[in-house]
């Protein structure tokens, strides 16, 4: 209810718990007029005659005399001496015991809430002068308690309306299980600053489920087909979140499918080795797509997040659509995608066409989709970072919209805070220190005309990875600052290290080679190091790693890396570590001597990989579909 004005003004908010609302000839606050000559008592005030402002006696309301009567209500637009003459709340006319003041008229409301004494306002009564000196000060009070009064409300009301809309958008995320395989791989140590690695999968789904996704999609026959993950992607984000690796993997990988068991219907899908990566969705969702990149590259994927069709059409709107480039005239009859030579800012539709054209990019294959779809990523980052698309709220409501209902997520990521908290810790890293690759790939021997398998050097790719070192060979301001690699201490005598070597070379596929630990430890021994000693516990640890508890045992860890010709980079520290501990990972398997470190510059040249700063990327056009 207004202050100031009697219930039932035009702009008084209706109040379902106030009596006589109803039936009551004052209105119901939605614009009907007060009606004086039907004889109803005020709503809170029985057995009194119809006024303007409210009764002295009702301490709810402010601006009011105890010791002075109140005037007999008058119509709207004349003096009540000293009373709020607002009979319908729109009369721009204040009051002289209304310290709540009055609203202005229609024509200009403000919606601000002003003191009626000592403001200055044309419409500031004195009561004939009698009363306004005496009772300045205290209006003056009361108005500014109003103030704070009505602002607490406001706050509390848009805090309301807020939670509100934060539990909308939760309620558009949908969520499914992580990973819904029987074994996982083994998640990352932190670092010294207790920091660990992050690894999301994203995936996008062809699914043709609602009318809105036939629309894009087309094949309308495929609404009852389980969904295919056409569009894979691993998301690799440093522990100190200086770089971050985006690799893709071409939907016609053949690989192998773990054993998975359906969450809804508790069917078992069991173990492939012929099928293609893309129909892992297929065998219970996308905790099993989760377990399938788990048994592949031996990565521990922490969440996943997947969008369809209409989703992607969404996200490029709420953006306000993503910068591309093609080097010719491009037209793809498959997907629908129709570009002259040139850039181009795509959304909508289009947008989706650009991300599921294979035949008219490159050499037709799934291997320059991949390409294609970096170039999209790295100018929606950009876009992104850059937030000149989202400035004003209602481009960001777009987008919060936009995002939560077009988003499948694990049940870990399944709110707006946890993904809003993320894409901060997503920000964080450096433009261009992002790297789009593509997994290096051969062709299957099974299958060499339709399929794609890996190759050795996405195995070096993913050991990478796993050893958390950046694909693009570059060191950030603080690893530079840090200088954990290295050490002016001097090292301890080989006798006096004390190292414990564990066997980690078994994975959730691949058990681990017998006494690799015991093998080792003896060839420590022969190179002085007497109190080195194998341990039986069982690891999995695609990566071999030296890590050490202290800064003091820093040069002894860094001794006993050197002796066995492991690079420095594999040396951490570590909080959990009890002492100086070697695990000889996957990447060892044979011999005494470390392999040769990976080259990254041999990975990078097999991966295609694109920078994200890199905004001059063009997209190669296939000869058979250029007009």
């Amino acid at each position: 209810m207004r202050h100031g004005s009697i219930p039932g003004g035009r702009n008084a908010p209706y109040d379902p718990h106030e009596p006589g609302w109803d039936d009551s000839p004052y209105g119901n606050g939605h614009g009907q007029p007060y009606v004086p000559q039907q004889p109803a008592p005020h709503p809170t005030v029985p057995r009194q005659p119809q006024r303007g402002g409210y009764p002295p006696q009702d301490p709810q309301w402010g601006g009011y005399r105890p010791q002075e009567p109140y005037a007999p209500y008058q119509p709207a637009g004349h003096d009540a001496t000293g009373y709020d003459t607002g009979g319908h709340g729109d009369d721009g006319h204040r009051a002289d015991y209304g310290d709540y003041g009055d609203h202005k008229d229609d024509a200009g409301s403000s919606g601000t809430l002003t003191a009626t004494r000592g403001d200055g306002g044309d419409d500031a009564h004195d009561g004939s002068g009698r009363r306004g000196n005496r009772r300045r000060k205290k209006g003056k009070r009361r108005a500014l308690r109003w103030v704070a009064i009505v602002t607490s409300v406001a706050i509390l009301g848009t805090a309301g309306a807020a939670y509100a809309y934060y539990q909308h958008l939760n309620a558009n995320i949908k969520k499914d299980a992580l990973n819904l395989g029987d074994s996982k791989a083994t998640k990352s140590k932190a670092n010294a600053a207790g920091q660990t690695p992050l690894n999301i999968l994203l995936l996008g789904s062809d699914s043709r489920a609602s009318k809105e996704n036939q629309k894009l999609g087309g094949a309308k026959g495929d609404a009852d087909r389980k969904p295919l993950a056409d569009v894979q992607m691993l998301l690799h984000v440093s522990a100190d979140r200086s770089n971050m690796t985006v690799v893709s993997i071409p939907r016609d990988t053949r690989v192998t499918i773990p054993k998975c068991t359906d969450p809804d219907d508790g069917h078992v899908y069991p173990e492939s080795t012929t099928d293609t990566i893309n129909t892992s969705l297929q065998h219970g969702g996308p905790g099993c797509t989760v377990a399938t990149w788990e048994k592949l590259t031996d990565i521990s994927i922490d969440h996943f997040m997947m969008i369809d069709f209409a989703g992607v059409v969404s996200m490029a709107d709420a953006v306000g659509g993503v910068p591309v480039c093609v080097k010719d005239n491009v037209y793809d009859s498959k997907s629908g995608l129709k570009l002259t030579k040139g850039d181009h800012v795509i959304k909508g539709k289009q947008a989706l066409q650009w991300l599921r054209t294979r035949h008219g990019f490159e050499d037709g294959s799934d291997i320059g989709r991949t390409h294609a779809q970096h170039m999209y990523m790295n100018a929606m980052v950009r876009q992104l970072k850059s937030g000149t698309k989202l400035t004003d709220p209602g481009a960001l409501t777009g987008l919060a919209e936009a995002a939560t209902k077009a988003l499948t997520v694990d049940t870990g990521l399944g709110t707006v805070k946890k993904l809003y908290d993320l894409g901060n810790d997503l920000k964080r890293v450096p433009t261009d220190r992002i790297t789009m690759t593509t997994m290096p790939w051969g062709a299957d021997p099974q299958n060499p005309v339709a399929h794609v398998v890996p190759t050795s050097a996405a195995s070096k790719l993913f050991t990478l990875l796993r050893n958390d070192q950046a694909v693009d060979g570059k060191a950030s301001k603080k690893e530079k600052a840090d200088k954990s690699t290295t050490t002016t201490a001097k090292a301890s005598p080989e006798g006096e290290i004390a190292v414990t070597v564990q066997n980690g070379t078994g994975s959730a596929s691949t058990p681990a080679v017998p006494r690799r630990a015991s093998t080792v430890t003896q060839k420590l021994k022969a190179l002085g190091f007497t109190q080195a000693e194998s341990d039986s516990t069982p690891q999995s640890q695609s990566g071999s790693t030296i890590t050490y508890p202290g800064d003091d045992d820093k040069a002894n860890a860094l001794a006993v890396a050197k002796a066995l010709k492991l690079p420095a980079g594999v040396v951490k520290k570590s909080s959990s570590a009890e002492g100086i501990t070697l695990v000889i990972g996957a990447d060892w398997t044979t011999g005494t001597t470390y392999p040769a470190a990976t080259d990254t510059k041999e990975v990078l040249d097999s991966a295609s990989a694109l920078n994200a700063s890199d905004d001059s990327a063009c997209m190669k056009v296939n000869r058979y579909n250029r007009w």
